[in-house]
């Protein structure tokens, strides 16, 4: 079976069978479970027993200054109360202060305090290093190429909150 093409599409000469397709997926389970893997290891050495969705949290909070509970729940595909569980942990740990809502007192802007951010620095710079291999291994066209990969991936998910940070 051939996937159609999309309407855009850089190259009308490329088509794409099932086969082709199910091994990419295969290869972004794979990549998944070894980021992870970092993610957990990195977690383990804290003590703050936090967990995955903690990370990531932070993590976007980095990039995404000032979202709340409801971008970060499109953002991460967490529940509504699971990414308000989120926050209030880590803001009990006291990674996070939570701001006064501008119109709504529901919607509570968020931001890393000097901890979360180093909280964060701490698991990331594991992830970076795995990146910047598997990016040194597809060289300078591959990197272009797999961060155009990546975006389409995301989707509309990109222009979710604030805007993010490009450090």
């Amino acid at each position: 079976m051939i996937a159609p093409l999309q309407p855009g599409s850089d190259d009308p000469r490329l088509i794409l069978r099932e086969e082709e397709l199910d091994g990419g997926l295969e290869l972004i389970l794979l990549a998944e479970a070894s980021l992870w893997a970092a993610v957990d290891a990195a977690l383990e050495a804290e003590t703050l027993g936090l967990g995955r969705s903690h990370w990531r949290a932070t993590f976007l909070l980095r990039r995404r200054p000032g979202i709340g509970v409801q971008d970060l729940s499109k953002l991460t595909s967490l529940s509504k109360q699971a990414a308000s569980r989120t926050l209030a942990d880590l803001r009990k740990a006291g990674l996070v202060e939570r701001g006064a809502g501008d119109l709504d007192g529901r919607r509570r802007p968020a931001t890393l305090t000097p901890e979360g951010v180093a909280f964060e620095h701490r698991t990331a710079e594991r992830l970076r290093a795995l990146l910047a291999r598997a990016y040194r291994t597809g060289g300078l066209d591959g990197v272009a190429g797999a961060r155009r990969i990546l975006a389409a991936l995301a989707g509309p998910r990109q222009g979710i909150g604030a805007a993010r940070r490009q450090t």
